[in-house]
This record gives C-alpha cells, structure tokens and sequence, in this order.
C-alpha cells in the first residue's frame, strides 16, 4: 500500500511540503503535487491516483469546483483541506464527491490517519472487484429496483449501472449484507471507515444521502434505507433476495 499514488493539491507551499515530509516518513513515496485546480485536473487525466488531498480554497477554481471534474477520471478517495468549520462547508464538500474533510490547522499524525484508512478501504473494494476468479463466492444483492454486485464492485439501479465511489459503495454492501439490521452513526464509521478514522455525523449522513439518490425512487421519502430515529439507520429487506 505504501507504493500508492498520492495527489496534494494546495496553493500554499509551507503546507505541501509539510505533508511531503510527513508522508515519505510513513514510506509513501509515489507523491505528488499540484498548485491549482486547473494542474490538478491535468495530472489526474495524465496519471491514476490512488488517493488525492485536495484543498477547497485554491487560486481560480476552488477545490469544491474542480471536484466533480476530478470524478469523471477517477473513484479514488478525496480529502478535502478546509479551513472552514461549519456544516454547510463540510456538507458542500461531500455532495460534489468528496470523501472526507481536513480541518486546517491539522495535526500531521490526523492526515497520516485518515490516508491511510483511505487507502486500506480503497484498495480492499478494487480487490473484491477484481477478484472474480478466486474460490471465494461472492454474492450478488438483488433488491428488485437495484441490485449490488459484490464480486464486480458493480451497482445498478433498474438495469442501469450506476456510478458510486469506492467508499459509498462500501457503506451500501455492509448494509446489504446485514439487512433489517439497525447501525449507529458511530457503527457504520467504525466498520466502514476503519478504527483509526475519526467519527463525524455528518459523514454518515452524507453519503447515506448519496446513496437514497442513487437506488431510491424518492430520496426525500426513501424506501430502502430509512432512520430509525434515535438509534441509526438500517436497509429494509422485504421481498429482495440474494444470489451467489
């Protein structure tokens, strides 16, 4: 994991060069770095990444604009860096397809933290998705309206594939895999993020929200993902069915 390829994007050198250092002392080595948005949708049409670190106030397009032109080419996990706090920065900065957010100032540990978190759950989906010839049997979720496909890392929704990135893909399977079944907040980050990433409702609830907008007829009045309120979230089984 050590050699994954690593995108920082940030207009402030000071910053940049600090999480070079702190990134090559863990043995990241496959590092890059862009200064605006525009080098940065040039370096991702030109190289895949495994990850990218990407700063929401740079010169010209901010990172919340060049975010979703940053989906296009890839699925891989993006960190936003923020100096902003509040909810609505934090909520902005998921719906255009970021995975999770960077207070500045940041304590260099946090970012090591999250990268590698990242990381471990970005390269576990491309395994399962690649790994269709191994003895392991994979199952294929059928919901009716939208099935999830364990083995090709695969979700359509009435008979059409539909984009997902790795990490809302990854919170959809656990729920598949455990339906009628009630999770908190703090539940669904532990087993989907991992132990060393840091709990926050709002991730939670975001890509929850990404994922209504994807197999639910009706995101505002969803069906299959519902809030039991005041204790979490759980994926309504009724007639759907499994396959291996």
């Amino acid at each position: 994991m050590n050699d994954a390829a690593i995108l920082l994007v940030d207009d402030e050198q000071s910053i940049l060069e600090l999480m070079m250092t702190v990134l090559l002392k863990e043995g990241y080595t496959n590092v890059d770095t862009a200064a605006t948005g525009e080098a940065a949708i040039a370096a991702c049409e030109a190289k895949t990444y495994d990850l990218i670190v990407l700063d929401v106030h740079l010169p010209g397009r901010s990172g919340i604009d060049i975010c979703p032109f940053l989906r296009q080419t890839t699925n891989a996990p993006i960190l936003f860096l923020t100096a902003r706090t509040t909810d609505f920065d934090k909520l902005t900065g998921f719906a255009v397809g970021g995975d999770d957010y960077i207070t500045k100032p940041f304590n260099p540990l946090e970012v090591v933290a999250r990268v590698r978190s990242h990381l471990r759950r970005y390269f576990a989906a491309l395994e399962t998705g690649s790994n269709k010839h191994s003895d392991k049997a994979f199952t294929v979720y059928d919901y009716g309206r939208f099935q999830v496909d364990e083995a090709a890392g695969e979700l359509k929704v009435e008979q059409q594939t539909v984009a997902c990135p790795a990490l809302v893909f990854q919170l959809l399977l656990f729920l598949c895999k455990n339906p009628n079944r009630i999770f908190s907040k703090s539940e669904l980050y532990e087993y989907v993020w991992g132990e060393d990433a840091l709990h926050d409702d709002n991730t939670i609830m975001v890509h929850i929200h990404r994922i209504r907008e994807r197999i639910e007829p009706d995101p505002s009045n969803p069906q299959y993902i519902v809030n039991v309120r005041g204790l979490g979230y759980k994926l309504i089984q009724n007639e759907a069915r499994s396959t291996l």
